[in-house]
């Protein structure tokens, strides 16, 4: 691994085959929060690296392209005789709701995984399929001042024909190692199980957890740091294409800022920036230039300051 990389993102890679209601046929291509994170990071000119598991199946061409955009990946190991994680992903037609069903599941990533050298500026926990346990976020904790996590991967329960379920209980002790933390609504709701988004922030502030990001799609997100509330809007995006991997972007540009010791804000408009690119393509294939994320997001951020 990169000798204190600024973002290290812990997660399966996947391949993720995407039904979008514009296209009359399926896009396959590289998926996972891993994925998505880094490149983000990587677009503004953050070091980032990816600690993954990928099975005999994974493409190369995926990893090739990674190492291109000089994302680091000497902690991605590959394992010949087990499968890959991978999705199907089916959108609506107006794109605000998603299927996700499971077409395979890769081996998870232990503690003995874990490279040797470990240390980063920031570690972000984001599994897709349980992948990762408590033991290595505790181990991650060790090696960092910084810990983010997506609890997406842990929320998630498969039944037999690989449908996901956002109902899976988590273990709790998770949230008190973290120092940011990042979902959904839909899955922050679960996690704590609180009735409303304003109680269910403070469930995880009372973790200890300092930041709170909690995106609403085209609603933008809500930011809470310290208990103080901000809503962040949607940064406009061209055109909508596919809205996968647009929370995983908008995390990578929060936490690069972030260790820049930028004002939470100004982050979460960086972050809402970089995700208003990624939309505007199929998979990660198209982020923006580092000039144009930072223009979109100073036009955010002068915006919120003005409310």
């Amino acid at each position: 691994m990169l000798q204190n990389v600024d973002v290290a993102v812990v997660g399966h890679l996947s391949i993720d085959r995407i039904l979008l209601p514009s296209r009359t046929a399926p896009f396959t291509v590289l998926g996972g929060a891993a994925t998505y994170t880094s490149l983000a990071a990587r677009r503004l000119d953050a070091t980032a690296s990816v600690i993954s598991k990928v099975g005999g199946n994974f493409p190369e061409a995926y990893l090739w392209w990674l190492r291109q955009e000089d994302v680091d990946l000497s902690g991605v190991i590959r394992k010949v005789d087990e499968p890959s994680t991978s999705f199907e992903l089916g959108y609506s037609a107006d794109l605000s709701e998603r299927t996700l069903n499971l077409k395979g599941k890769g081996a998870p990533i232990e503690l003995a995984d874990l490279p040797e050298y470990l240390k980063a500026k920031s570690f972000h926990v984001a599994p897709i399929a349980n992948e990762v346990s408590f033991e290595v976020i505790e181990r991650l904790k060790q090696c960092s001042n910084v810990l983010s996590l997506d609890p997406q991967g842990l929320l998630r329960n498969f039944d037999e024909t690989g449908k996901v379920t956002e109902n899976a209980s988590v273990d709790k002790r998770i949230l008190s190692l973290i120092n940011i933390y990042k979902s959904s609504q839909p899955e922050i709701i679960a996690l704590t199980g609180q009735a409303s988004l304003k109680e269910a922030i403070k469930a995880v502030h009372d973790f200890g957890v300092g930041t709170v990001i909690v995106t609403l799609g085209a609603k933008g997100s809500v930011l809470s740091v310290e208990g103080a509330q901000f809503n962040i809007a949607a940064c406009p995006s061209q055109v909508l294409v596919d809205p996968t991997g647009a929370g995983d972007v908008f995390i990578g540009g929060f936490l690069t800022e972030y260790l820049r010791q930028k004002e939470s804000i100004w982050c979460a408009c960086v972050g809402s920036a970089a995700a208003s690119f990624v939309v505007e393509g199929i998979g990660p294939t198209y982020l923006g230039k580092k000039e144009e994320i930072y223009q979109r997001a100073k036009v955010l951020y002068e915006k919120e300051l003005k409310q």
